[in-house]
């Protein structure tokens, strides 16, 4: 029989898709941001009468492809629509009082691309091993980050709060516990969660948080948003207000964006674009400062990154091999390093490396690695791991590069949105060990390896033998001592 809940807004109808787990898709947790409501601050969901089907995945926020060749290795796929604000929840349990852990998924995509009713972040095997899971859709690019001014900012951020405020209030109905709340993302998904520590509205909603490949390191300072929304404004040939980019055709602003994108990476210049020059991303968290989090926020973390982050953006498109050495000296001064002395320590243990590979171990470490171990140093108990296994796509190159990870975590395998990034015959023991340390977290907030300090730094390398290791890379890591 297929399972009815109430919400507070109304009953939901959910399937049964395996063996004791039922899905309830499509849920929306406010109403839809279009309209009247373009550019504000969510507002609750309309209740309806009777009961309402959750059968298919939710539509998540209209958004230009990515470009080619990550069209074919990241997945993006599902359907768009102006009715964007919902969720989707899978549950071992569809019946009030279950008591059981809940996770929360955050996506990735740069604040501009990505959807939580993506396929490849389907829930059931978490439901499978006794954890409600929940997916987010939320607000992207200038509809969700674009500063704009009477308007608020971080509008997605505030969608991702409304979702977790959602989850306080309706999730028991569904056999979770609201008070057992961990929350996890990956890249602007792991960023969006290092934001929301520093949003006093945030707090008490969840209480641990796993941050995949993104921390408490990337958001832009007002003045640098200013320079954004007035480049996109230029663009379109309007003011740089919400009526006037709400008046814009959505194919034409999402065109603008995904060529303000481009233009960033072509000419990285500060002056131009203030930190999205560093960070590659026009659209991003609004703050004046993102703090480190510290112990009083009262979440326990599970936080690392993958080995060869930057590859995914190197290999693909053929610049690994391209990039000159002028190119690496000027990316390792502008994150604060000095090349003459940082340099050579990488390239000691790289003696073969080209320029290209140089810069990957570099920005990996500026933009995914050190953010994450700063974290793990500003809070006690934290649990730190780090992927290590290379995929063999793209000529056994794309290595254990960005996202990659994914597949592993949400133990599948054998999605087809995930074949291109996987290769063939992907280590089912590696999805074992990652998802079931996800999980354990989760349960005990214990992934089962002994947590992070400053003496032996302990970290769990997933796709190495025996797996732990004491400080990586040290060397390298020592370099970035007072950067910021």
């Amino acid at each position: 029989m297929e399972p009815v809940r109430t919400t507070h807004q109304g009953a939901v109808r959910g399937r049964l898709v395996a063996d004791d787990v039922a899905a309830f898709l499509g849920i929306p947790f406010a109403a839809p941001p279009f309209g009247e409501a373009r550019f504000r601050a969510p507002a609750p969901a309309l209740p309806w009468d009777g009961v309402r089907e959750a059968f298919v995945p939710g539509a998540s926020m209209p958004r230009a492809p990515y470009a080619p060749p990550f069209d074919t290795l990241i997945p993006d796929e599902g359907a768009q629509g102006q009715d964007c604000l919902n969720l989707n929840v899978w549950t071992p349990h569809p019946t009030p009082g279950g008591g059981l852990p809940v996770m929360v998924w955050i996506h990735g995509g740069a604040f501009a691309n990505g959807s939580g009713s993506s396929s490849s972040y389907d829930g059931s095997a978490f439901a499978r091993d006794g954890v409600v899971y929940v997916s987010v859709n939320y607000r992207l690019g200038a509809d969700g980050f674009l500063k704009l001014p009477d308007r608020p900012d971080n509008r997605g951020l505030l969608d991702q709060i409304a979702a977790l405020e959602w989850v306080r209030d309706n999730i028991e109905a569904f056999g979770g516990d609201p008070h057992q709340v961990t929350v996890f993302g990956e890249s602007a998904g792991a960023m969006s969660i290092g934001a929301l520590l520093a949003l006093p509205r945030a707090r008490g909603l969840f209480r641990r948080a796993i941050l995949q490949s993104g921390a408490a390191h990337h958001f832009l300072r007002p003045g640098s948003a200013d320079l954004i929304t007035g480049r996109l404004a230029e663009k379109l040939g309007i003011e740089a207000s919400a009526e006037d980019f709400a008046a814009v055709p959505l194919e034409d602003l999402l065109r603008a964006q995904a060529e303000l994108r481009g233009e960033i990476g072509a000419n990285p210049d500060p002056r131009l674009w203030g930190e999205a020059a560093l960070n590659m991303m026009p659209f991003e968290p609004v703050l004046d400062e993102l703090p480190l989090p510290s112990a009083e926020c009262g979440v326990e973390f599970l936080v690392g990154n993958n080995q060869e982050e930057y590859r995914l953006f190197l290999v693909p498109t053929e610049r690994i091999d391209v990039l000159p050495r002028s190119r690496l000296e000027l990316a390792a001064a502008a994150y604060g390093l000095d090349p003459d002395k940082a340099l050579p320590v990488y390239e000691r243990r790289r003696p073969d490396a080209v320029p290209g590979e140089l810069f990957d171990a570099v920005t990996t470490d500026w933009f995914y690695r050190i953010p994450a171990l700063r974290v793990a140093e500003s809070i006690p108990g934290t649990h730190v791991y780090e992927f290590a296994h290379r995929s063999p796509a793209h000529g056994g190159r794309l290595g254990a590069c960005h996202a990659s990870e994914l597949a592993y975590v949400f133990d599948r395998l054998h999605d087809p949105a995930y074949a291109a990034m996987l290769g063939p015959r992907p280590p089912q023991a590696l999805a074992d060990a990652m998802h079931g340390a996800w999980v354990a977290f989760a349960k005990t907030g214990d992934p089962g390896w002994a947590p992070y300090d400053t003496e032996r730094r302990t970290t769990r390398v997933f796709g190495t033998e025996p797996g732990l290791e004491h400080d990586p890379r040290g060397d390298e890591r020592a370099l970035w001592e007072g950067v910021r």
